[in-house]
């Protein structure tokens, strides 16, 4: 009989240079408050074999602190960015609640079928993230994996993992900056069990 336990705790990058707006792929770098915010959220017996990170700046630069204070291994991988926003990037959400506000509207309600202008399609976005997760959570089988990403992409992860329609998770989970969630996978002979232990912060 065969089993493997792995543990992967994703975390939210914190604010960004210039507050809170739609970054997409815009690669904006941590403030002062988002370090601190990043680094207040992780303990002192938190324990990784491994980093992974999107590799956009506000997720890489953090990881790779990480990785070197905790020596081990950083993996980088481009399919774990966050989802386009196309022209929304840089807008802040009042500004387009305002200019756009019925497209931002039927976006939150259904993004594959109402992508944003010049964006990514939620369902692209969904299988982007998901084929990336799946790779990683079979290649780092069995370690204690830190994953540094985004709302969106933390969103997708959950989605597969716990088999919610990526519209849903999109718009119903709450993902909030340097927030941190726990998934633990269990591989046996009989299949794969995935549960989320936690979720948004850790007691």
């Amino acid at each position: 009989m065969t089993h493997a336990t792995t543990w992967f705790d994703l975390i939210r990058h914190g604010e960004p240079q210039g507050g809170r707006r739609y970054r997409g792929h815009l690669d904006d770098p941590l403030s002062d408050t988002g370090w601190a915010q990043m680094r207040a959220a992780i303990r002192a017996d938190d324990q990784w074999d491994a980093v992974l990170s999107s590799p956009l700046s506000r997720c890489r630069a953090f990881a790779e602190e990480i990785s070197t204070r905790r020596q081990c291994p950083l993996h980088v991988e481009p399919d774990l960015k966050e989802i386009s926003f196309g022209d929304w990037e840089g807008h802040t959400l009042e500004a387009l609640q305002r200019d756009d506000g019925e497209r931002l509207a039927a976006f939150w309600a259904d993004g594959e079928r109402h992508p944003p202008p010049n964006g990514e399609n939620l369902g692209d976005f969904y299988r982007r993230v998901r084929d990336a997760w799946r790779h990683w959570s079979a290649t780092l089988s069995g370690q204690r994996v830190l994953l540094v990403g985004h709302s969106g992409m933390i969103r997708m992860v959950l989605a597969d993992a716990l088999r919610l329609p990526p519209a849903h998770a999109m718009a119903s989970l709450v993902v909030p900056y340097a927030g941190r969630s726990r998934l633990r996978i269990d591989d046996t002979d009989h299949g794969r069990l995935i549960s989320l232990v936690h979720h948004g912060v850790l007691p």
